[in-house]
């Protein structure tokens, strides 16, 4: 299982706004437990989706993102597409909220695997 990536206000634009590929950020704090919860999904996801990147920042220690992006509510996930937010997801969300937000923005999992060769026809 691969785990979301750390991220800092220093690192936020690089790895988020600059970035080609769509990125799901969460902004999380360690005291909060709802933000454990889901930052174990997004662990999960982050190791099965390879048309997107999640990272995580860490409020309590990075609060210019925070204050910028208006976040009141732990955790707040905030779905980036192109440099711009599309989509968010505010408290402890289950799995299906996440899975949701991602498939309202980001093309079907199916639609991106290669194709598959052709099975043979069979004889009549």
């Amino acid at each position: 299982m691969a785990n979301a990536l750390e991220i800092t206000d220093a690192t936020f634009e690089a790895e988020v706004t600059q970035s080609s590929t769509p990125v799901l950020v969460d902004f999380w704090a360690p005291w909060c437990a709802p933000c454990r919860v889901v930052g174990s999904v997004l662990d999960q996801l982050s190791g099965e989706r390879t048309d997107l990147k999640i990272v995580k920042i860490n409020i309590d220690e990075n609060q210019d993102q925070a204050v910028k992006h208006g976040v009141m509510v732990l955790p707040t996930l905030v779905l980036y597409k192109d440099g711009e937010p599309v989509g968010k997801l505010q408290g402890g969300v289950p799995p299906t909220a996440i899975a949701r937000l991602l498939n309202e923005h980001l093309p079907a999992a199916e639609e991106q695997a290669p194709a598959e060769a052709e099975p043979a026809e069979a004889a009549s």
